[in-house]
């Protein structure tokens, strides 16, 4: 049972799951309950309900997390049914992108199915349910020659053995795109049982088999995820999902905001608190060009308990499953066509034959042809004159279904135009071209100015470059600025690496959202220290870095051109094709000069660019160095002193 409940504290409402009782005095669930709520709470990702708190009251064992108002995508399949592949894979997108992070950190969702995944009123995408089958699997209360997951969505291996990985949630996905694009799962039968051992021995049919329409692309697409062997199909969901977004590119789908189910059980919840009058929901297409055509009313569900998570045997014997037969989709034009029938001309007709005793045609002949081309006139002349034109009609006072249908009903052709509006709220009518009472050809556009609400912070979709996220944030209404980039070992040079506000974040219309570029996988700085010049430089080109420049600097550890230093240091990361600054020694050794006289003394370290100073009792160059300071071997900056001391 989920409640929604008021976090006192942080003062923010949340979402309350209250396990089932009998779970509340089994400590193997208890243990694995808690340890699957510590490692989702670590996974960040805005498609990934947060996890806030855990824990037991009484008899009650409860997990707190983020409220999402709005629904679930089972829900929204039977208010609208089907999907075209832009609004399915404007669903699969962000929840593969949620399951890769899990993925990454080793965790496995094991129940994706409709039920979990949820819809915002803002038209956020959003996974839930982590590690809840896992935490019941572990649990006393089944045996363990039981499994748990939902039959329409488990993968074969979790069927014939029990275990499932990446790659069973990949293959659970591919059930859901399925079941977005045909608004039917693939396997059906008369028990869970039945259900859940078909997809051991057939195949997932393409989706274009159902619905006419769906590219072939998407069909691959499905195939290659709910592959019976889990070797043939994607690795994890971030190998899924860069294959999604490949193909939405190759199609060039439209960006596409999924829209909450109307009639949810949290709004009716909502509703009834409040003593709203729920409205009616309507059955308007996802979006516009669709492929093909869509159901008006919500999808059967011969399988009432499809949608559960169930408890099957891991060895049953396999049932055999029931043939079925469909008849063929409609084609989406004809279906179309028998809702809105075009006008039909007359038909012609064939007059008698000719009278061939008077070698001219019967004068009734004759009349029915007059009439026949008069009417023909007469057509022609009112469709040519006002038969082709109809009027504009006012959708004042009207929701965006009932405008749209209003307007088809006119014949014309509804379409709508996007505009981020920070106080009217999503699906608000805000004006209308041609305007009301307008006279138009039949078939015209006529498109209506519809509220976008605010717009909400884009995805990182893939290795999108910094030009294609600006465009991205200008068509939301965006101001760009972009940083100065961090080196990033994963996402290529001038692509997106991170934004703030975060993915996700609703903003003001107009808001500044900045950009961090990538720099590439940087090139770390060798270690040069203590080698000639031409060394050096041959070891930074093949770590491909250039030099910039080469300086000398004084270092007491290093001898004269030797390489003292790098610019930017030695281990420091710069970007490929960097350029770097070699610091060189200049250091000079300092000579032994004692026994020497004071002149030999004076012109050996003077030759050296030292400045000498000598002490001695007598003024004589014949004196002998006794002794010098600094010692003979030492580094010294050149022009540096050199005192030595001398007898007599």
């Amino acid at each position: 049972m989920v409640y929604q409940g008021m976090d006192l504290r942080l003062d923010r409402p949340v979402a309350i799951k209250v396990m089932d009782p009998r779970f509340s005095d089994d400590p193997q669930f208890l243990d694995r309950f808690e340890l699957e709520a510590r490692s989702i709470a670590k996974l960040t990702h805005p498609s990934l309900v947060s996890v806030f708190d855990q824990g037991t009251d009484q008899h009650h064992v409860f997990l707190v997390m983020e409220l999402v108002q709005g629904g679930t995508l089972r829900e929204l399949l039977r208010e609208r049914g089907p999907m075209p592949p832009y609004a399915a894979a404007a669903v699969a997108r962000p929840v593969l992108r949620a399951l890769s992070v899990a993925h990454r950190a080793g965790l496995v969702h094991r129940d994706i199915k409709p039920e979990n995944v949820l819809i915002s009123d803002s038209g956020s995408v959003k996974i839930a349910d982590f590690g809840l089958v896992r935490a019941i699997a572990a649990s006393g209360t089944t045996s363990g020659s039981m499994i748990l997951g939902t039959a329409a969505y488990l993968s074969p291996e979790q069927v014939s053995v029990g275990s499932a990985d990446a790659r069973s949630d990949v293959y659970s996905m591919g059930i859901l795109l399925y079941e977005m694009l045909t608004g039917e799962t693939p396997f059906t039968g008369d028990n869970s049982i039945t259900i859940a051992y078909q997809r051991t021995s057939a195949d997932v049919p393409p989706p274009s088999s159902v619905i006419a329409g769906v590219p072939r692309e998407f069909d691959e697409l499905v195939k290659k995820a709910t592959a019976r062997n889990p070797d043939e199909r994607f690795s994890d969901a971030g190998a899924m999902a860069s294959a999604l977004m490949a193909v939405c590119e190759k199609l060039t789908l439209p960006a596409y905001r999924v829209p909450a189910p109307q009639r949810s059980a949290q709004h009716r919840t909502r509703e009834n608190l409040h003593g709203a009058v729920p409205a009616e929901p309507g059955p308007p297409a996802l979006g516009p060009d669709s492929t093909r055509q869509m159901t008006t009313a919500p999808p059967s569900e011969p399988n009432a308990d499809k949608s559960h998570t169930a408890v099957l045997p891991p060895h049953a014997p396999v049932p055999p499953a029931a043939p079925t037969t469909s008849a063929p989709p409609a084609n989406p034009t004809q279906a179309l066509t028998q809702q809105y029938p075009p006008a039909e001309l007359p038909p012609t007709q064939e007059g008698p034959p000719l009278d061939s005793s008077r070698g001219r045609k019967s004068p009734i002949v004759v009349l029915l042809v007059v009439l026949l081309i008069a009417a023909l006139v007469g057509a022609a002349a009112w469709w040519l004159g006002s038969g082709r034109y109809v009027d504009v009609p006012s959708v004042a006072g009207l929701d965006l279904v009932a405008a749209e249908s209003a307007i088809a009903a006119a014949g014309l052709t509804p379409a709508r135009n996007g505009i981020y509006r920070d106080v009217e709220p999503v699906d608000t009518i805000l004006g209308m071209d041609p305007a009301a009472g307008s006279r138009i050809p039949r078939g015209s556009d006529v498109t209506l100015d519809v509220s976008l609400g605010q717009p909400a912070v884009p995805e990182i979709d893939g290795d999108i470059t910094i030009d294609e996220m600006a465009d991205l944030l200008a068509d939301r209404t965006f101001d760009v600025m972009v940083d100065d980039g961090v080196f990033d070992r994963v996402r290529p040079e001038g692509t997106v690496v991170s934004l703030s506000p975060s993915p996700g974040t609703v903003l003001a219309v107009g808001s500044t959202v900045t950009v961090t570029p990538s720099l590439g996988e940087p090139v770390i700085v060798p270690d040069v220290r203590g080698l000639s010049a031409s060394e050096a430089r041959d070891i930074l080109t093949d770590a491909g870095l250039t030099i910039s420049d080469v300086r000398e600097e004084f270092d007491g550890g290093i001898d004269a051109g030797r390489v003292a230093d790098t610019e930017p240091a030695i281990g420091s990361e710069v970007a490929s094709n960097g350029s770097v600054t070699l610091v060189v020694s200049n250091a000079v050794r300092v000579p032994s000069v004692l026994g020497r006289s004071v002149n030999a003394a004076r012109d050996e370290l003077s030759q050296l660019g030292f400045a000498v100073e000598v002490r001695q009792l007598v003024n004589s160059g014949s004196s002998i160095v006794v002794g010098q300071s600094p010692s003979a071997g030492s580094r010294q900056s050149p022009g540096g002193a050199i005192t030595v001391t001398a007898l007599p």
